[in-house]
């Protein structure tokens, strides 16, 4: 039998090229050791049989492969200077990594809220302009990712070999009381947008806010306005109420891109079960995440991919297999160094409450971009899900909803 464990899931066009190696390193930008986007620790494989290898590539050929969040770039080695880091405005994307991915497609989140290049505080409309023109200009210096605003664009990567960048945003803290500028950032090829990111802004409550009143007056005209721009709205970091109110407002489905089920863990980054189910009955999708120490269980306190499952699976039995997808929000580097060197400007310790769990070094199974679908379709397979289900829940239903809000 020929040995598959070490090819790729499909072959992409991908020829070797570094981020801004256009530039003259050390010259036109400061050099920063860069994490490795591949083995950098020994997150596992998940165990299947020969035949059920052969299964899974054979849908990674066959289906879209669709990330509906995560953030390709490369972590710096030393965190301790990740401020410092941002302030060049160069975010590396993990290409080789990705080439190994299997991914058709991206929602890629660029670095939204911590691209600090002029502001500490984050999410201001000139850092946000200055990080996506940066992250698009490389992308335009190669050939394998490339810069998606259409449907075509997604199944034409597919067909060449290549991944479809779909540039998104968590929250919409940057366009302050600007509706316009939402045509703007459409205008530049922003094709998701978040509601509210963990702070309350100008459109709505976000998850750290005490008290959530809801959509505003210029959230709703907000809504609106992305409903007629054709672009995808998300509701994964807007309070409950914030949420509710969108999903009966659009005139279009409603993305949760990257959530759990706060039934299963009660914190606050977790969806609970009318929110979900709302958002299926809008006909929208939720993305399950695997962001370190989301995703837990009372059954599985160590996160790993068996807890990240255990959130997919509480989800398809609670809405159906055609409203839940994956937003594994995940990236090249030490996502947990991350998180502790960001603790205050990523909200999180207001965001994810005070139950007790397992600190791991890193989510096992799930830790990348390059690992995290090849292991979502082996676990689907290993556990009976049919080719149909199997194809819904990895591109399909994200593929739908895009079909439906998107402008083409």
């Amino acid at each position: 039998m020929t040995d598959l464990k070490d090819a790729p899931m499909q072959q992409k066009n991908y020829t070797g090229y570094k981020s801004f190696s256009y530039l003259e390193a050390g010259t036109d930008y400061k050099v920063w050791p860069l994490s490795a986007e591949l083995n950098r620790v020994p997150s596992r494989k998940v165990a299947v049989s020969h035949e059920e290898e052969a299964r899974v590539r054979r849908l990674f050929q066959e289906h879209l492969m669709i990330s509906l969040h995560d953030h390709c770039f490369i972590a710096p080695e030393d965190l301790s200077q990740f401020l410092e880091f941002r302030r060049w405005g160069r975010d590396f994307t993990g290409y080789e990594g990705l080439s190994v991915s299997g991914l058709d497609a991206v929602f890629d989140n660029l670095m939204n809220g911590t691209a600090m290049i002029t502001s500490r505080g984050g999410w201001k409309w000139d850092d946000v302009i200055y990080d996506m023109g940066m992250r698009l200009s490389d992308i335009a210096h190669q050939e394998m990712v490339v810069h998606c605003k259409t449907t075509q664009d997604i199944v034409d990567a597919k067909k060449n070999g290549q991944i479809a960048f779909i540039v998104s945003m968590e929250g919409a803290a940057m366009i302050e009381n600007e509706l316009d500028r939402l045509d703007i950032l459409y205008g530049l090829g922003v094709r998701c947008m978040g509601i509210a990111y963990s702070e309350g802004n100008a459109l709505g409550s976000g998850l750290k806010e005490p008290r959530d009143g809801g959509l505003t007056t210029f959230g709703r005209q907000a809504v609106k306005r992305m409903n007629k721009l054709g672009m995808a709205i998300d509701v994964s970091h807007s309070g409950d109420q914030t949420s509710l109110d969108t999903i009966e407002l659009s005139d279009k489905q409603i993305y949760i891109t990257h959530a759990g089920a706060r039934a299963l863990w009660n914190s606050n980054p977790q969806k609970p079960d009318d929110v979900i189910q709302a958002c299926a009955a809008k006909g929208g999708v939720i993305g399950i995440e695997a962001a370190p120490h989301t995703t837990l269980t009372e059954k599985h306190s160590r996160h790993s991919i068996e807890s990240f499952m255990e959130h997919f699976e509480y989800c398809v039995n609670l809405v159906g297999i055609d409203h839940v997808a994956f937003g594994p929000d995940v990236l090249f580097g030490d996502h947990v160094g991350l998180h502790t060197a960001l603790t205050e400007a990523l909200s999180i310790g207001a965001s994810r409450g005070h139950l007790s769990y397992e600190k791991v070094p890193y989510v096992d199974g799930i830790e990348n971009p390059a690992e995290a679908f090849p292991n979502i379709v082996r676990w689907l397979v290993k556990h009976g899900y049919s080719d149909g289900d199997i194809a819904k829940a990895v591109g399909g239903n994200v593929m739908r909803v895009l079909k439906e809000t998107w402008a083409r």
